[in-house]
């Protein structure tokens, strides 16, 4: 084949696809709005399944509404005939999946679930299907073509399920108010989780780790303790252990600019009433104070003593930046 022929053709088949999911739009009823309801009541699990192609569908469904604050997981219908059946709680929901509505895999876990007193959505493009008719709560896949050229291979009519699907999850999501908190609990290994749920105490440097002088020390104590703990700043603290001051790198270029010596006190050239931060501050608003005050390292305090110290580097790991 030629490469422009490779192209029209991707070019059909996303116009087929395109339409498939424009048809969804078009058609939508009061059966959408029922499905959605019955999962908001639902007081367990949604367990959603599907045969094949239609399984593998159903399992990315089941992964969207989980992460949107459903509850839910996938049970292959083969194997559920046997034993799988047992994850299945009678207060939990089923939504099941089947171009044709008659998947013999899906039908025949169907009367055992009804039996159980579990609420059944079906999902099929057949309105006379025998999952339709079975179903507490029927919702159409309107598929009027496939962009297979021989109209075999699931293609348009994968789409539009995977799109209603989706559909389902984020109307239920808008319903529960579920906000970016919320998924973040769902995604902690993700950035947005890291944003949302690290701490500033979370990532701080504590204990021997905190770049700390005395308020008697000179410029060449705090360029030790500068050098040794590696934050670009050490504070200045009193005998009670408040702190009085910070000396930074910054502090240390403007010295060196106006020939300040080494034997010089600390507290003469430390920068007085420092930006500080509290342990309970989420680390993304840390980067904002950061970056409006124009400063690369931060003491953490609590009642003006010293308990953490970090600066942009450990930001930098943890994912917030």
């Amino acid at each position: 084949m030629k490469k422009s022929t490779f192209i029209d053709s991707a070019k059909d088949v996303l116009t087929i696809e395109a339409a498939a999911i424009q048809d969804q739009i078009d058609t939508l009823d009061e059966s959408f709005e029922q499905a959605c309801q019955k999962i908001l009541e639902c007081e367990g699990r949604v367990i959603v399944t599907g045969m094949g192609k239609s399984g593998h569908v159903a399992n990315k469904i089941a992964a969207t509404l989980a992460s949107t604050g459903t509850p839910a997981f996938f049970v292959h219908p083969g194997e559920a005939s046997h034993g799988d059946l047992g994850m299945i709680t009678p207060k939990d929901l089923v939504l099941a999946l089947s171009n044709s509505g008659e998947t013999p895999e899906v039908l025949t876990i169907l009367p055992i679930i009804k039996r159980m007193g579990v609420a059944l959505i079906g999902m099929a493009s057949a309105e006379q299907s025998t999952l339709a008719k079975i179903s507490d709560v029927f919702v159409k896949v309107v598929i009027t073509q496939e962009a297979c050229p021989m109209n075999l291979a699931p293609t348009a009519s994968t789409t539009a399920s995977l799109a209603m699907g989706d559909a389902l999850a984020i109307a239920v999501l808008n319903a529960r108010d579920f906000n970016e908190q919320d998924f973040a609990r769902s995604h902690p290994g993700g950035s947005l989780g890291r944003r949302l749920l690290l701490y500033v105490e979370d990532i701080m440097h504590c204990d021997d780790q905190i770049p700390l002088v005395r308020d008697n020390a000179l410029l060449s104590d705090a360029l030790v303790e500068m050098s040794g703990k590696k934050l670009g700043m050490t504070g200045v603290v009193n005998d009670a252990g408040a702190l009085l001051g910070i000396y930074t790198d910054g502090d240390l270029r403007r010295s060196l600019a106006e020939n300040i010596t080494l034997d010089t006190p600390i507290i003469e050239i430390m920068s007085k009433h420092p930006i500080t931060v509290g342990a309970d501050v989420l680390a993304a608003e840390l980067v904002a104070l950061m970056k409006n005050h124009r400063i690369s390292s931060i003491l953490v305090t609590d009642n003006s003593k010293v308990v953490g110290a970090l600066n942009m580097q450990d930001l930098l790991r943890a994912g917030i930046l």
